[in-house]
């Protein structure tokens, strides 16, 4: 030990944390690996395979700076290699992590783990279609944008999108914690917050994003934009006989084909938003509307000055 790391007494506090770490294991039955090594997946691991996956997508706008189009293919292929590979190992920590109270043989999840990592690659051109209309909604949509380009290159609702779109189907497949990790990288670097549960139709644009919450059970129709600062949320939350949250109730709401929500709005519970309707700013809505209504503050406002 440095004569400098003395300073800190990093002995002492080194045995204190291991002391620490012992106890919580002990307190939630968390007994060390057989192995030693690390038993969860890796949210930087993770961070590197959604960027390689996104270069992979768009490899002439999110790939390397010096990429030419006579080795596009060769770039794509290589790194689809390298990037499925390395998912193809957090996705066996977290199956194993899932099974190790379980009677699953060994065998039995890694079959599994391939079976699912094979799906994702083979989903990839789908996804990447799907994420074009994604793109030229935003387009479309924004009357600053000049090309789909910087849509692509600048947008953080596309960088969210794409993140989704990429998580929900590893959500779907069995591994909720690599696509949890998935929403929250975009969650961090956007300041989208989509839970990967959540389904969302073709064509999808969020304009600036900031502050946008989707919850887990959300459904949203195709052709929706929303703002900034919208929530699709919860009302309430269920309750078991012991007081525990119920898990993965239908709680957020459904969102029809066509559907426009202006900033700070927020939309809470089970309900149903009608094709085709508008809501306006900072509306709080609780309950369902028809098909093409047009929501503001004001048309919310009732004699007695409360809000419906």
């Amino acid at each position: 030990m440095s004569e400098r790391s003395s300073h800190w007494q990093l002995q002492t506090i080194v045995t204190q944390l291991r002391g620490a770490r012992d106890q919580w294991r002990a307190q939630n039955g968390r007994a060390s690996t057989e192995q030693g090594g690390r038993e969860l997946p890796s949210r930087a691991a993770m961070a590197e395979i959604l960027e390689a996956l996104c270069g992979a997508l768009f490899p002439m706008r999110l790939g390397p700076v010096d990429l030419r189009e006579e080795s596009e293919d060769f770039y794509v292929g290589h790194t689809l290699d390298v990037a499925l590979n390395a998912l193809l190992a957090q996705a066996r920590l977290e199956l194993r992590y899932a099974a190790r109270h379980s009677a699953q043989a060994e065998e039995e999840v890694e079959a599994r783990t391939t079976q699912i990592i094979q799906d994702f690659a083979l989903a990839l051109p789908g996804l990447r279609s799907l994420l074009d209309t994604d793109v030229l909604a935003a387009y479309h949509g924004d009357p600053a944008a000049r090309s789909v380009d910087e849509v692509l290159l600048c947008y953080p609702g596309i960088l969210a999108v794409i993140h989704h779109r990429l998580a929900h189907h590893l959500y779907r497949a069995g591994l909720p914690l690599l696509a949890r990790i998935s929403a929250e990288i975009a969650h961090s670097a956007t300041g989208i917050d989509i839970h990967p549960g959540a389904q969302i139709g073709r064509s999808f644009f969020i304009d600036h994003g900031t502050g946008v919450v989707i919850g887990e059970t959300a459904i949203i129709g195709e052709r929706v934009r929303i703002y900034q600062a919208v929530t699709l949320g919860a009302k309430r939350f269920p309750a078991d006989e012991d007081g525990q949250l119920q898990k993965g109730q239908p709680r957020h709401p459904i969102v029809e084909d066509d559907v426009v929500i202006y900033a700070g709005a927020t939309i809470l519970g089970r309900i149903t938003i009608g094709k085709g309707t508008t809501i306006g700013g900072n509306v709080w809505l609780t309950r369902s509307v028809p098909p093409g209504s047009n929501l503001t503050q004001a048309s919310l406002q009732v004699d007695d000055g409360t809000q419906k």
